[in-house]
């Protein structure tokens, strides 16, 4: 039976499931065939849980969780998840199966337990179809940092498909996939979802739990998710959200609840959309392309077509998140990778001694841009630079946080570009770390605020390439992205300023 993956969403899905057009198994036998035929060239999956490879590894494959999600659905029990293909990046954990960070040294280990999502998931009837590429520990904005090779973008095979979680974003825009999981650090979920055309949405931190995320940066990791719709992305979130006493940073509903309570925004028809054109000009001066600017503005004009205010704000230290991001996130990756040292688990290098044995193992299992960072971490937190770098990175984060507060008592959301430009070549920024840092120029904010943001296509450039728009709300709002979003989804539709149909 022919399945036509590439209209397919996770509301239609579920009610082809439930009119028996066609079963779990049928549909999980396209993925996995479309899988094999584009895999090879793009990338996206480390390991398909296949039935070579799937018992085997600990957990059960493919088609064996598609046969029971078959009988839930038939007896009546399935949910909106029940059946759905998801791909895992591989940095969250699924009891019994590998994961690696995409790292070397981590060889060979499989995980303990189920990550706080993966038990969600599993809760919910979902099938797991593999594990997806990355940079190597989240640590990259391109997934040029694996140690098992580069993701390639599906819309032109000779670019990159964004990262960290490059690999789920290709799956998907591949349609390898119905939907991903990923986590954004700094942006590892929204800049490749806008590199690749889909939807990412970056939670609250402290919305969905840690629990069973390999760290990066503590203060800043969420577990976010790759989907074709705003929607879609919102049936996940609903899903996988809520309070885990496992997780110190988890959130309790009552506090959420507190939050949701303090914002301005109501649902109305008309929004006030906040665009910090300040911030825009003062970090965009030298390395936004055009076609980004002009994408967004226009993207801003359907919005205000629609009857949707915009206004300029300002947020006079957003332009600094960039800074303090890579002072913060290097010193928290240093202390999260000293465990991996060769004697609890994963790769080993035997020397002469501990020491030597600690030095091989890691100079051997951790790539190139993993020991850079563990560096610049260890030196910023080292005495004489802690007070100098650290403290005044942390304190200048909560500003930055004020400043999102302030603007959010006089806007519905915040409005900018994903990333300063389309999908870049491959190698292209790979020899020049500082210009491949500012990839994230546009993301990381979110993080060090800890607000919820979401990217949504906006249609293609000249070349076929993605194009993007983010949305930032409150602490906790991701409702308002989500309502927010799926407008903008219509009206993009309705201007063929998206070039897909979902």
């Amino acid at each position: 039976m022919f399945i036509d993956l590439k209209t397919l969403t996770i509301e239609k899905t579920h009610k082809h499931f439930v009119d028996g057009d066609f079963t779990v198994r049928e549909l999980c036998e396209a993925y996995l065939k479309n899988i094999e035929a584009k895999n090879k060239d793009i990338n996206a999956y480390l390991e398909v849980f296949s039935a070579e490879g799937g018992s085997a590894s600990g957990g059960d494959d493919v088609l064996e969780q598609a046969d029971r999600a078959d009988k839930l659905i038939k007896s009546g029990q399935g949910g909106s998840l029940t059946g759905i293909p998801f791909a895992i990046k591989d940095n969250i954990l699924i009891k019994g199966r590998k994961v690696s960070a995409a790292s070397k040294i981590l060889e060979g280990y499989l995980a303990t337990y189920d990550a706080f999502v993966v038990s969600k998931l599993k809760e919910a009837g979902a099938i797991f179809l593999g594990r997806t590429n990355m940079d190597e520990f989240a640590m990259g904005s391109s997934t040029e940092n694996s140690s098992f090779g580069v993701t390639r973008n599906p819309h032109d095979l000779s670019r990159v498909a964004g990262g960290s979680s490059g690999g789920s974003a290709a799956a998907l825009a591949a349609d390898m996939a119905l939907a991903c999981l990923g986590s954004d650090t700094g942006g590892s979920v929204r800049q490749p979802a806008a590199f690749c055309g889909v939807v990412g949405l970056k939670p609250t931190y402290g919305a969905v739990s840690r629990s069973g995320l390999i760290a990066m940066g503590s203060s800043l990791d969420v577990i976010g998710s790759f989907t074709k719709t705003v929607r879609d992305a919102q049936i996940i979130f609903e899903a996988i959200s809520g309070y885990d006493p496992t997780d110190s940073t988890s959130v309790t509903e009552d506090l959420r609840y507190k939050y949701r309570q303090d914002t301005r925004y109501k649902i109305q028809d008309t929004k006030t959309i906040g665009v910090p054109r300040d911030f825009l000009s003062a970090s965009g001066g030298k390395g936004i392309s055009k076609e980004t600017l002009d994408n967004f503005e226009n993207s801003l004009k359907k919005l205000e077509d629609a009857g949707h205010k915009i206004t300029d704000i300002e947020l006079p230290l957003a332009k600094y998140s960039l800074p303090v991001y890579y002072i913060l996130m290097p010193a928290e990756a240093s202390t999260n990778l000293a465990r991996y040292d060769g004697v609890r688990y994963g790769l080993r290098k035997e020397g002469e001694n501990l020491l030597e044995t600690y030095k091989k193992t890691r100079g051997e299992g951790f790539g190139r841009e993993v020991r850079r960072r563990i560096m610049l971490g260890t030196y910023v937190l080292s005495h004489g630079y802690y007070d100098a770098y650290y403290n005044k990175a942390k304190q200048l984060r909560y500003q930055i946080e004020n400043d999102f507060l302030k603007a959010f008592e006089r806007v519905d959301v915040i409005a900018m570009p994903t990333s300063p430009h389309p999908a870049f070549k491959i190698g292209e920024k790979a020899r020049d770390p500082l210009e491949m840092y500012l990839s994230d120029i546009f993301t990381v904010s979110a993080n060090i605020a800890g607000i919820p943001a979401i990217s949504i296509p906006a249609g293609k450039n000249k070349d076929g390439l993605p194009l993007d728009f983010q949305l930032l709300a409150p602490h906790f709002r991701e409702d308002i992205l989500f309502d927010i979003g799926q407008q903008f989804e219509l009206l993009a539709t309705s201007y063929q300023l998206l070039t897909t149909n979902y």
